[in-house]
């Protein structure tokens, strides 16, 4: 399965407009932004958790990475309610599970080579950092020699410029803005390609945007099975 795989490419996806498509794991269902293979699949998705639902435990060989959208993510090692984010290098393991029911965003096989720093923040939590114009907060949640990952609130009706020499990766978590013409809703999600700034035009509710700035995929990223 190919699904925005082509990374030279400015892409936006509406996922709050998609179908949920059924997981393999009952009451599981996912909306897929990016995708390049089947069940084990370098991807990008919005998965729903169904109250009660489970997924089978799992290793990570390619890394995930999480943030929680509404609702409480589960594993055994703890409660994640919306606002957390946490990264999972390759190698570490968890059997997920929500049993109020949760949204999650999540990246899957996207890890480079030497990246193995698991982190778990609770909402709020993160480095506080300066905020570029038309921002009135930003958090830092991860950062290394390839990777800047923030979140960040907008004011209502700002222009904002995000510049790009990396590759951009960004979704809106709540409010809503315009770019590339388009008008961007929760669960809205975008990918540039590097030297492509993100210009926006912030909505009257604000918004709260996660931001990536990392290579589309790194050199060394891990390879998916054969």
């Amino acid at each position: 399965m190919q699904i925005n795989d082509d990374l030279d490419r400015p892409v936006i996806v509406h996922a709050a407009r998609q179908e949920w498509v059924p997981s393999p794991a009952a009451g599981v269902d996912r909306r897929m932004l990016y995708r390049e293979g089947d069940e084990v699949a370098r991807a990008t998705s919005i998965v729903r958790y169904a109250a009660g639902s489970a997924f089978p435990s799992h290793t990570h060989n390619g890394g995930e990475e999480i943030l929680v959208l509404d609702g409480t993510f589960q594993d055994e090692h703890g409660d994640y309610p919306a606002g957390c984010y946490f990264r999972n290098p390759p190698g570490t393991a968890h059997k997920p599970a929500a049993k109020e029911g949760c949204t999650i965003f999540v990246r899957l096989w996207q890890y480079r080579a030497g990246d193995n720093v698991q982190i778990v923040h609770h909402p709020g939590e993160g480095e506080t950092i300066a905020c570029r114009d038309g921002a009135a907060r930003a958090h830092l949640l991860f950062e290394d020699s390839t990777e800047r990952v923030t979140l960040e609130t907008w004011t209502p009706g700002a222009t904002v410029t995000v510049e790009n020499a990396r590759g951009l990766e960004f979704l809106v978590v709540a409010g809503g803005l315009t770019t590339r013409g388009e008008t961007l809703a929760p669960q809205s999600w975008g990918r540039l390609p590097a030297g492509t700034a993100l210009d926006a035009t912030v909505g009257t509710a604000g918004a709260t945007v996660w931001i990536k700035h990392a290579p589309l995929q790194h050199e060394d990223i891990f390879a998916m099975p054969v």
